[in-house]
């Protein structure tokens, strides 16, 4: 591999598929990450997520010597920082990663060099490392050039969506905003919209928790429907008739790295200000306390009617349907919460995107609704669609995988 033109820091599920896009445009990529066993999967060709076309996009890149990884960065001419910014204690934002991404890479910094944040940041996060880098190197203020360009694709989606999708692009100055719309234009086909850096943290908050609010709508109607017995998903279907009415569909809660935690980053700052944001944070995490109470409920009617102990099959472990993501995932909350309160001998859990886990024993689908009792769907994958159920089951969908029929 020549000189890497440009460095990822994080090779996760936004920077790998980051960083073998710029490479297949045959642009000079050091991966960096410090986790070693990731560094040696990405060097031998191979990858360590599950991603449609990542897999054939590392092997290829990694083949022509335009994609490399490791666990220190090196001098180049543009770095992304595309690293998790998860929450703390009271949901605080915890921005320790990018910063600590940053540091790595202040001694290599020279003149001209771009530093983009993709990293999903609270308000004002690209202009804390433009302070912090300023302060370690003074004499590279005014000479370097720095901005946000937050991610927005959908995993399972990624390849495509990296290329196709409009991004978003703030610079701390103009100057910054023009270098990274220079360097995205290089491998994004989709539309590239200028803006400042803080404005463009904000959107990326702003899509997420939009996205929550609107759920939680959805799940809030689930939990009126079940008390008033009215089937929940022909009352949605029959309400988006309305030419301007578009309800989206309710399931166990909210997962996943951005919608279950960037709305979080806004309530932070502004807890007076946001008060549907939070609201609906709150309405998302209790459907999955909810759906909690509703498996246990329904195994104590069976216990009652049938004298003796169901065999529960908890159908999805992933934050959202066809992928291997078990981030915040609201359906790995409620088989926790529910194994809490009981021993596992009579739990069947399954999630057909993964081998194995470290704490739940998997069950294969098809034999887990052949034995179950009761069955649980708390994902809606695509396996769960066409499975044949037979008669006598007990169904809890809290995903509409059933009523897609």
């Amino acid at each position: 591999m020549s000189t890497p033109q440009v460095v990822t820091i994080g090779l996760g599920y936004i920077g790998l598929p980051t960083s073998a896009l710029i490479a297949q445009n045959k642009i000079p990529v050091l991966g960096v990450d410090i986790n070693e066993q990731v560094v040696e999967t990405i060097n031998s060709g191979k990858i360590h997520i599950i991603e449609p076309e990542l897999d054939k996009a590392v092997a290829e890149t990694v083949a022509s010597g335009y994609l490399r990884a490791s666990t220190e960065a090196v001098p180049a001419n543009t770095y992304l920082i595309v690293v998790p910014t998860p929450f703390k204690g009271n949901h605080e934002p915890d921005i320790s990663y990018v910063q600590a991404a940053t540091e790595a890479i202040i001694p290599i910094l020279k003149e001209h060099d771009l530093y983009i944040i993709e990293s999903t940041s609270p308000i004002g996060t690209t202009e804390k490392m433009r302070n912090l880098i300023f302060n370690e190197r003074p004499e590279l203020e005014g000479k370097i050039y720095l901005a946000y360009c937050p991610e927005r694709v959908l995993p399972g989606n990624v390849m495509y969506e990296l290329v196709h999708n409009d991004r978003v692009i703030g610079g701390v100055d103009d100057t910054s905003t023009n270098k990274a719309i220079a360097f995205y234009r290089q491998f994004v086909k989709g539309e590239l919209h200028p803006t400042n850096a803080r404005t463009a943290e904000m959107c990326k908050l702003t899509e997420n928790a939009s996205r929550d609010v609107q759920i939680a709508f959805a799940n809030e109607l689930s939990l009126i429907c079940d008390k008033a017995g009215i089937n929940v998903w022909e009352l949605i279907k029959l309400a988006n008739k309305h030419p301007r009415v578009n309800i989206l569909q309710p399931g166990c809660g909210v997962g996943g790295h951005c919608i279950a935690v960037d709305p979080y980053f806004i309530v932070a700052d502004y807890p007076l200000e946001s008060r549907i944001i939070g609201k609906a944070r709150e309405i998302n995490n209790h459907k999955a306390f909810w759906c909690v109470e509703k498996v246990k409920e329904a195994r104590k009617i069976f216990q009652l009617n049938h004298k003796l102990e169901p065999k529960i099959a908890l159908m999805g472990l992933a934050f959202k349907p066809n992928i291997d993501d078990l981030r915040e995932s609201p359906a790995k909350y409620i088989i926790q919460r529910i194994l809490q309160d009981t021993n596992d001998e009579g739990y069947l859990i399954v999630e057909p995107n993964i081998h194995d886990h470290p704490i739940f024993k998997l069950t294969d689908y098809q034999t887990a609704v052949h034995e179950a009792d009761i069955i649980a769907f708390l994902v809606a994958h695509d396996q769960f669609k066409t499975i044949e159920i037979p008669e006598g089951k007990v169904i809890l969908d809290f995903c509409g995988v059933r009523n897609e029929k």
